[in-house]
């Protein structure tokens, strides 16, 4: 899967900036202030996840179980096929089947998400409001719709499912233009997860007869 499908899709769950409470639900609002509370409190955290896509004819493909580290703007993402890391300077991609890594500048972008913001998505860009209940694996939880303010966006809407006692994310469901929905299952979350900065770095010594592409 590539990079900037991460990107867009972690992006679409974080940032920074403070809610605007007078532009969305109350109720929603109120929820969400708790969510990135609960968030920021973290200094690091080791997120494991499961991903799935549906296509418009609701049909749906195989979950993808991955694992996101983060700490501050330094992230790393662990999939089957590849590995995503940044430590807000430099994006490597490690293709592990054809045993190459990809070597890119990190730059910001407006329309794309740090996936170390990935449970904050909400503060910025972005109107919601609180959707009834809904139930997954028999635990009823609060349901929040997103829509972008930037209709540009290849996505519509975001439904995050949130924890009603802890205040956590439970899952998000990005609805793409083209009919396709991508869902996002946060199975588990470790909170202020142990890791030094070299975690977020990649040394090509490490994997012998790799191949390099250096796109800087």
């Amino acid at each position: 899967m590539k990079k900037t499908f991460f990107f867009a899709l972690f992006l679409a769950i974080f940032s920074h900036q403070g809610v605007n409470a007078q532009q969305n639900d109350p109720k929603a609002t109120a929820i969400l202030n708790d969510v990135s509370k609960k968030y920021k409190a973290m200094s690091s955290m080791r997120a494991v996840f499961a991903m799935s896509t549906e296509d418009a004819k609701g049909k749906a493909s195989q979950p993808q179980t991955g694992t996101l580290y983060a700490k501050g703007p330094m992230y790393k993402i662990e999939l089957a096929n590849q590995d995503i890391i940044s430590d807000n300077k430099t994006v490597w991609t490690y293709l592990k089947d054809a045993n190459e890594v990809q070597i890119n500048n990190y730059e910001p972008d407006a329309n794309a998400i740090n996936p170390a913001e990935i449970f904050t998505i909400y503060e910025k860009n972005f109107l919601y409001a609180l959707a009834a209940d809904e139930t997954l694996d028999g635990k009823t939880y609060n349901a929040i719709e997103l829509t972008p303010n930037d209709k540009s966006r290849s996505y519509f809407k975001v439904k995050l499912l949130i924890d009603k006692t802890d205040k956590s994310i439970r899952s998000a469901k990005i609805f793409d233009k083209s009919g396709t929905r991508t869902n996002l299952d946060v199975q588990k979350l470790t909170p202020n997860f142990v890791l030094n900065e070299t975690f977020f770095s990649f040394d090509p010594k490490k994997y012998p007869g790799i191949e390099v592409v250096d796109l800087r």
